[in-house]
């Protein structure tokens, strides 16, 4: 049975991007990159919403671009080999061979997919990640806390949900960014 993994890049305050919906200031380094790298291995399927998946759809090419760096080509073809599930009432296509669209998020759908599958399916973007949560979906939460406060802007987590968490892990990178990685404990809704 795979796990539901909750994990994005977030702001010291809380935030997966700024007001003006920047998100700059959380680029990983070689380093930190590369550890995300060897946690994606561990990732069939990735979810996400529309605005995550149209940032994300730049790892479909990422490949083309001259002169890349040899752990971002290794994070495409990590990228491009997990199936991607992406959830919007308004997008008509997709790019890559291993995406489809769905329409509305299916709590059951995604607890039968859990229960089918031997690797972890990873949620991504604040938005989508909420109704996982709300149904309690997430298994583990991977934060990786970039060395910024930017004082508003999307919210890593809903407001409207409580979850106890235990500490399973955690590393510190050289350009200030740290990785924590929770498990749940209990979820209570209110």
């Amino acid at each position: 049975m795979g796990k539901l993994v909750y994990s994005m890049i977030t702001s010291l305050d809380g935030y997966t991007s700024d007001r003006d919906g920047d998100f700059g200031w959380g680029r990983p380094d070689e380093e930190s990159h590369r550890f995300v790298n060897e946690h994606g291995r561990s990732i069939g399927t990735y979810l996400y919403g529309r605005r995550m998946y149209d940032t994300m759809a730049y790892w479909e090419t990422a490949h083309t671009v001259p002169g890349q760096e040899p752990f971002i080509l290794e994070w495409a073809r990590i990228w491009r080999a997990a199936d991607k599930i992406v959830y919007s009432t308004t997008l008509r296509e997709v790019a890559g061979e291993r995406t489809r669209i769905e329409r509305t998020f299916d709590p059951e759908a995604v607890r039968r997919l859990k229960a089918e599958t031997d690797l972890d399916i990873a949620v991504a973007g604040p938005h989508l990640a909420a109704q996982a949560i709300r149904a309690g979906l997430v298994d583990e939460y991977h934060l990786f806390v970039g060395p910024a406060i930017v004082g508003g802007g999307t919210a890593f987590f809903p407001d409207d949900v409580r979850v106890d968490l235990k500490l399973l892990d955690e590393r510190r990178f050289g350009n200030g960014m740290v990785h924590l990685r929770y498990g749940v404990r209990d979820v209570a809704r209110g």
